[in-house]
């Protein structure tokens, strides 16, 4: 009974295992780290990003308010219906309808111009804000996305910052241990190993970070992104003297200002002692079944079951407070968008102001890490050519002292510290320039590149 019963788990197990290790293999497979575009992200972003799902909302709804507006020019036909429950006792003063049709629509309206004037603005607002709104979400998916690969590449020069520390560690060991070096210097390059520790962890905690920024705004699974540097487009050297554009968020606060304005036009327009000129039409079908209607009517003349009515309706506004209230609300409104979209465009001009101060400054500050890189570098070659060939003095007197073999690995460490600082002080340059183009409202030009990149 035994061994039927592991024959029958030998031939049942082959069933399901493979299933499980190819479930396993695929989500494994799913979160393993693959080179992902700029491009891509920032279309991810664009897509999964939660303002922008909120401005197209707000572009529904502004396309719907205008619709509503125009449809008042368009006639609306109601139908209804009603049978007698029962028999009725008198004369009841209404028509004994089994059933009828009412066409109704505004034919002649200025104020009605007035808000379907309005209601376009209130679209085209909406619209620029969604477009406002696609920007920020391609800005921040586009420096999270650069931030990454800086990150990326000063991790690599941390790891090899460690490895040169352990190989310093190493030499002023076994030189402690000959009486050559003093403790000291051991315990300094023990120090320094833990420092350049510390600095590493820093950037893996850095990176973690920024991956979780990016697959919050991309949905893409956490740790799943390893940024293409190839697909980053040169970012201009701009500054503040380009000639600036209307930012999306600029205009559609200027536009939702304009449709304010617009409303409390057709407002003022109701005060005016204008005609509003309707048009009608009713038909009833009207039914004697449970009434005795024709018995008060003239009976030599059947009642008809038919009955068509049609006219034009003008109503002049001789005196309503309300329409008062109304005027007083929509101006205020008008009021505050004016001064909103003028705060925002006086927010718009300080922060390009702050961007092309800051510029100058990052920008001399990347060309001075850049140079501190390249004499790092220099220095290195030096050291390694001195640690192979001697320093070419001799031995006699006053001749300066062979370099120690721990001059090579702190000239190493020096060397990568100071790329680590040119990335750095590229990044923050990086940034500030993309934020000045979106300030200036020239970012689109900046994503147009970015989507030709291959």
């Amino acid at each position: 009974m035994q061994a039927s019963a592991l024959r029958t788990a030998h031939k049942s197990r082959p069933a399901w295992l493979p299933a499980l290790a190819a479930a396993v293999l695929a989500t494994a497979a799913a979160a393993a780290p693959a080179q992902v575009s700029l491009t891509t992200v920032v279309e991810l972003a664009q897509k999964n990003s939660v303002t922008v799902h909120l401005a197209q909302a707000d572009v529904q709804k502004a396309t719907a308010q205008l619709a509503q507006t125009r449809d008042a020019f368009i006639p609306s036909l109601t139908f209804g219906s009603g049978l007698p429950a029962f028999p009725e006792v008198g004369f009841t003063g209404s028509l004994p309808t089994i059933y009828g049709g009412t066409v109704q629509s505004l034919v002649f309206s200025m104020p009605q111009n007035q808000y379907i004037h309005a209601a376009k603005a209130g679209v085209q607002a909406a619209q620029l804000a969604l477009k406002d709104a696609r920007e920020q979400a391609a800005l921040d998916a586009s420096t999270a996305y650069i931030e990454l690969d800086t990150v990326s590449r000063e991790l690599e020069a941390a790891r090899e910052q460690e490895q040169a520390a352990a190989r310093l560690v190493e030499i002023e060991q076994q030189r402690a241990e000959a009486g050559v070096d003093p403790l000291s210097l051991l315990l300094q390059a023990q120090l320094t190993a833990a420092q350049l520790k510390l600095s590493r962890l820093h950037l893996e905690t850095r990176a973690a970070t920024l991956s979780k920024q990016l697959a919050t705004l991309t949905g893409l699974p956490v740790g799943s992104i390893t940024p293409d540097r190839a697909s980053i487009p040169d970012i201009p050297a701009i500054t503040g003297d380009r000639k600036p554009a209307l930012t999306p968020g600029v205009e559609s606060a200027q536009q939702l200002a304009l449709s304010r304005e617009r409303q409390v036009q057709g407002d003022k327009e109701h005060l005016w002692l204008l005609p509003e000129i309707g048009f009608g039409l009713i038909y009833n079908r009207n039914t004697t079944l449970l009434n005795d209607v024709e018995s008060y009517f003239n009976p030599l003349k059947p009642f008809p079951a038919n009955n068509l009515s049609s006219g034009f309706s003008i109503k002049v506004p001789i005196f309503d407070p309300g329409l008062h209230a109304k005027l007083r609300e929509s101006t205020a409104e008008a009021l505050r968008a004016r001064v909103e979209a003028e705060q925002a465009q006086q927010q718009n001009d300080v922060q390009i102001a702050q961007l092309s101060a800051s510029l100058r400054e990052l920008d001399a500050q990347a060309e001075i890490a850049s140079l501190k890189q390249q004499i790092a570098g220099e220095q290195l070659k030096s050291v390694q050519a001195q640690m192979e060939l001697g320093n070419g003095a001799g031995n006699g007197p006053g001749a300066p002292p062979q370099l120690s073999p721990t001059a090579e690995q702190q000239a190493r460490i020096d060397e990568r510290q100071k790329y680590q600082d040119a990335l750095d002080a590229g990044l923050v340059l990086s940034k500030a320039r993309l934020n000045l183009l979106r300030a200036l409202g020239h970012m689109q030009d900046w994503l147009d590149e970015l989507h030709q990149k291959p």
